[in-house]
């Protein structure tokens, strides 16, 4: 057991303290055994119950995930402090200076009356302090532990910038064609390591087309993937009310009751205009 002080209310300098008596000899076992790395999913799974609260629009829960972003964040920061690499303040000093630099128009004299002209001063002067002196650079800086939807999305965006992309959301849709029937076309050929291969530029063709069309590819899926989850429930429910399982009927039956499923929800749709 360790000597604190509780408190009605606390601040960051508190939360940094309690990490590091977790961190102490007379600490938390599971604490102590931590490093970068094995907590590196932590951080990421946080990060998107962030995201997920902001989906909700549930302020408590954003307020509380946060909180838990924030103790990642410190977690490890005390890490490296006792591995002597740099400190907490380390961190916000360089943020700080980050946003300094990359806001001319705000902290110097560089002028940028709209959104679009912030962005580019924004993404040049990433490009100089990075060292970036290709566009296959700013490419390949895409972090790489992205969603694969994401990354390809962000990946198409800096191409973009150099030229490399589609006229139209139509060219980008017509790509989507042409890719379709390659996976096609390997698919009849049995070839797995193709297959493979087709199936990632086909996806690669449908997310360039979410970008042309202002659609974020990665939200698309997550919505996709929620309605599916959504409309499975409601035809179990209705298989189970008929006194069936699913797992003992055909394919074709099933789809009759995932149709139904997919009516009613036109139906209901209609009514609420």
């Amino acid at each position: 057991m360790v000597e604190y002080t509780q408190k009605p209310r606390y601040g960051i300098e508190d939360l940094q303290e309690i990490v590091k008596l977790l961190r102490s000899p007379g600490g938390c076992p599971w604490d102590k055994e931590q490093d970068h790395h094995s907590i590196r999913n932590d951080f990421l799974e946080e990060a998107y119950e962030v995201a997920e609260a902001i989906d909700l629009d549930d302020t408590a829960l954003l307020r509380e995930e946060l909180g838990d972003v924030l103790l990642q964040v410190v977690f490890h920061s005390t890490l490296a402090e006792e591995d002597g690499a740099f400190v907490f303040d380390d961190v916000c000093d360089e943020i700080c200076k980050k946003l300094i630099v990359r806001h001319p128009h705000v902290f110097g004299d560089v002028k940028a009356e709209d959104t679009d002209t912030v962005l580019k001063n924004w993404d040049a002067i990433k490009k100089e302090t990075k060292g970036q002196e290709t566009y296959a650079d700013t490419l390949e800086s895409v972090a790489k532990s992205l969603p694969a939807l994401a990354r390809a999305q962000k990946v198409g965006k800096r191409a973009a910038r150099a030229g490399m992309d589609f006229e139209t959301a139509k060219d980008a849709f017509d790509c989507i064609r042409a890719e379709r029937a390659e996976l096609q076309a390997a698919m009849a050929a049995g070839d797995a390591a193709m297959m493979e291969e087709e199936l990632g530029d086909l996806l690669f063709s449908c997310v360039n087309t979410a970008r042309h069309l202002g659609i974020d590819a990665e939200q698309a899926l997550t919505r996709a993937t929620n309605k599916f989850i959504k409309r499975f429930a409601a035809t179990e429910s209705a298989v189970a009310a008929d006194g069936k399982s699913m797992p003992d009927m055909t394919i074709a039956e099933l789809d009759v009751y995932w149709n139904g499923v997919k009516e009613r929800e036109r139906h209901a749709g209609d009514q609420k205009k």
